[in-house]
């Protein structure tokens, strides 16, 4: 049996380190959870995150075993914003931060698969997030992405550099929710190893 890995087959899921570019983004489904607060110190956030990949993996193996068709679960991604965006890109004030986390899962995944995997991670004392998860699509379309390699608290310049020059200089104004793709785990890495995608839908300036 062939696992499918979707960051490889998806070109939106590969960055250029220390330089911009600007991506067509296919709509893609994901697991969501949304929360509010501090990922340091949120209860809310750790839940959300547990109940994402408890359902993750629930859902890989009822692919497996009754699709025949398996994968590599898709590492955590979260959506970020704000009422007031400068607590997130240069004041950092992340009690006041609101978030999605979310993982993504293959076109063949189902709403009906998506609801008895819950009720298996449910079943075996998943996280109490799991009745808040949803299945939902996301279209974000023409984005400026990068990897940033390092800890999460120093994004502040490279978003700095995406927000205030790349982005207008390129004819082009933000739109959507920022968006962060991890592509190293926090608990196994370093902080000045960690990989991750920072992304931004775009729309015409004018």
């Amino acid at each position: 049996m062939t696992k499918v890995d979707l960051k490889k087959s998806i070109a939106a899921y590969t960055a250029p380190r220390g330089a911009f570019e600007i991506v067509d983004v296919p709509p893609l489904r994901y697991l969501m959870v949304d929360g509010h607060g501090d990922p340091n110190t949120s209860e809310q956030y750790g839940e959300a995150v547990a109940a994402v990949f408890g359902v993750a993996y629930k859902l890989k193996f009822l692919s497996k075993a009754e699709l025949g068709r398996d994968y590599v679960v898709m590492p955590l991604e979260g959506l970020w914003w704000s009422d007031d965006m400068a607590t997130f890109t240069t004041d950092r004030d992340k009690s006041r931060w609101s978030w999605t986390m979310m993982s993504l899962v293959p076109e063949w995944i189902d709403a009906d698969l998506v609801e008895r995997a819950r009720a298996a991670a449910t079943t075996k004392g998943g996280s109490p997030a799991v009745d808040r998860l949803r299945l939902a699509e996301l279209a974000e379309g023409r984005s400026v992405q990068t990897l940033h390699i390092g800890s999460y608290d120093d994004e502040t310049p490279v978003l700095a550099e995406m927000h205030d020059r790349f982005i207008p200089a390129s004819g082009l104004r933000m739109r959507g929710l920022h968006h962060e793709i991890y592509l190293a785990d926090p608990r196994r890495t370093a902080p000045e190893k960690l990989r991750t995608i920072l992304r931004q839908p775009v729309e015409p300036a004018g």
